[in-house]
């Protein structure tokens, strides 16, 4: 099997060990699960990554607004899943391209780059709230980086002439090379920044 007929997910690494019990790499019949995982402890884990990522990339993006009643929509693909389906499909052909690697691979190490390993949490106590510092589990970092991809992708192509496939190409490349400038790179190290001074 290989996805979109194109990349197979032979040979592609994951570096962090803790992550590859989360990362389903192999993909199955049809790139859609119909939500039979949710009623599993940690379901989501048998969900193949770049169903995940399609999953991601339907929403509505940053720029949903309601104007004289009526709610106009960013660049998401709000609940299509074959739009995103094909804006997945079209931004792993512009990954290749532009890296001439498996564009798998390249979102696999993005992933890695993009998944916070300590983040805050809220406690009360005596009506005081203050933040707390706690190690990020695999899965909740996957699914932060996931989030913060698509995030980024919406927010590039918001008000721009870019395509949003060319948007997530290109916040997936960059995050795959650890650059500041992708969206997801940023707001990883602020969520661990905050937790640093939490602890």
């Amino acid at each position: 099997m290989k996805y979109f007929g194109k990349w197979s997910a032979e040979g592609v690494e994951i570096r962090d060990p803790g992550m590859k019990r989360y990362l389903r790499l192999q993909p199955t019949l049809a790139l859609s699960s119909g939500g039979r995982h949710v009623y599993e402890s940690l379901g989501k884990a048998k969900v193949p990554i770049v169903e995940r990522l399609i999953n991601k990339v339907m929403r509505s993006g940053p720029g949903a607004k309601k104007i004289g009643g009526k709610v106009i929509r960013g660049a998401g693909a709000c609940g299509k899943k074959h739009k995103a389906y094909n804006i997945v499909k079209r931004a792993f052909e512009i990954i290749e391209e532009r890296t001439k690697k498996n564009p798998l691979q390249v979102l696999v190490d993005a992933i890695h780059y993009a998944a916070p390993r300590e983040e805050t949490t809220r406690i009360t106590y005596g009506g005081i709230t203050y933040h707390l510092a706690v190690d990020a589990s695999p899965a909740r970092g996957i699914d932060v980086a996931l989030m913060n991809l698509a995030a980024g992708a919406f927010a590039a192509s918001f008000r721009n002439k870019k395509p949003i496939e060319e948007c997530l190409a290109e916040e997936i490349i960059l995050a795959s090379q650890y650059d500041s400038k992708s969206y997801a790179v940023a707001r990883k190290e602020e969520i661990e920044r905050i937790a640093e001074k939490a602890r």
